[in-house]
């Protein structure tokens, strides 16, 4: 990547559906989307407060006329400009994820949106279809594949030096909903409770399908069936607050998955343990620079992001030296990257691979929604083994 900064032709221009005022996922993109200097967002719908999205857009410095009433407006308006968004950035609730990406898809315009990719699997699988028809680019926010050590993991596992994968553990706990912030004022609680704006499962579209991805990730297995045993803890709520899942892979390996809301003492410590034949690793997203990897009879490894020698779709997303850590941002801001370099490629003609610019595409979307909906139906089934939907 050269160093030369971009002029404003050579930019990719974007817009965003939500991430007004108080939002937190929605700084969280446009920050992404800005680490490299290849996009700048001018456009917006952040609220179905028009004038909220005034207050949002003069805080970007946007300009009033491409701030909009709402996602039907913008999506129709930037897609008859000659000088329209080459991209939306999609952060509302997930019951909203369909219609506004199924709106900027309709009128040609590329999309990248949080997860889950949506709430029904029909859903998902129309969005698939659209964004083919029309030859566009749609990436999903699954951050973690965007870390370094996580993508140094996968070369470990695909390549075959921990051998035949027996075993696979994921986890991800957090305390967030012990208590019933819902009810005092916790806006992120209150619209992942409510199956109006959540769809039908919190936990496990939340955090579950992130354990989902980041294992897909790493180890290349595809799920063949579920059990699961999805929990509601907190007292009036309607959604999911923990699960348990056992799975088994296509490959013969099995493994088992646990998610939670509730479990005191946790921040966000999702953790994948992968078992081999030859070897075994462990990556815990909460001391992400590091990669613990154990070979049969051999002294146990911990790898450093900023210290040893990695693979190079590892070393080539790692941003600082050692001893300084990366985290969060960094991995969305490399999930982001990898997108706008497939769209910068996309807008000079070249066919174009998701696979090979290594972002979550809408493909790994509709899978996330086939692992949530098997899930649903194996719990309302008394747990009972469902064959991926």
């Amino acid at each position: 990547m050269s160093d030369r900064p971009k002029s404003d032709s050579e930019v990719l221009t974007y817009g965003m559906v939500g991430g007004g005022p108080g939002s937190f996922i929605g700084d969280v993109h446009r920050k992404a989307a800005k680490f490299d200097g290849k996009a700048k967002i001018v456009s917006g719908a952040f609220s179905r407060s028009y004038d909220k999205t005034l207050q949002t857009g003069q805080e970007l410095g946007l300009n009033e006329d491409r701030l909009y009433e709402d996602y039907e407006e913008m999506a129709e308006k930037e897609g008859s400009r000659e000088d329209g968004i080459d991209f939306v950035s999609i952060v509302v609730p997930n019951k909203f994820h369909h219609p506004v990406a199924k709106k900027f898809l309709t009128h040609g315009i590329n999309v990248i949106c949080d997860k889950p990719l949506t709430v029904t699997l029909e859903e998902a699988r129309e969005l698939e279809k659209l964004t083919q028809k029309n030859d566009l680019l749609f990436g999903v926010t699954y951050v973690y594949s965007g870390y370094p050590m996580v993508k140094q993991a996968k070369e470990l596992v695909q390549s075959g030096e921990l051998g035949d994968i027996r075993v696979i553990q994921g986890e991800y706990p957090q305390e967030w909903l012990a208590a019933p912030v819902e009810k005092e004022g916790n806006k992120q609680a209150e619209w992942r409770t409510d199956p109006e704006l959540s769809g039908n499962v919190n936990s496990v579209g939340d955090i579950g399908t992130h354990i989902e991805n980041t294992v897909s990730y790493i180890s290349g297995l595809d799920v063949d069936s579920i059990a699961a045993n999805l929990s509601i803890f907190g007292r009036d709520r309607e959604l999911d607050d923990n699960a348990e899942m056992l799975v088994k892979f296509s490959s013969g390996a099995t493994g088992s998955f646990w998610c939670s809301q509730v479990a005191v003492g946790h921040d966000n410590g999702l953790k994948v343990r992968i078992y081999g034949t030859k070897g075994s690793l462990i990556w815990k997203q909460e001391n992400p620079n590091y990669l613990e990897v154990s070979y049969l009879h051999q002294p146990k490894e911990i790898l450093s992001r900023g210290r040893d020698d990695l693979h190079s779709s590892a070393g080539d997303v790692v941003r600082l030296p050692g001893g300084h850590p990366e985290g969060f941002y960094e991995a969305f801001s490399n999930i982001y990257s990898n997108f706008l370099t497939a769209l910068e490629d996309k807008k000079q003609g070249k066919d174009i691979d998701p696979d090979d610019y290594d972002y979550p595409d809408v493909s790994e979307g509709v899978q996330g929604v086939r692992f949530i909906e098997t899930c649903l139906k194996s719990s309302e089934r008394e747990s009972k083994w469902v064959e991926l939907v």
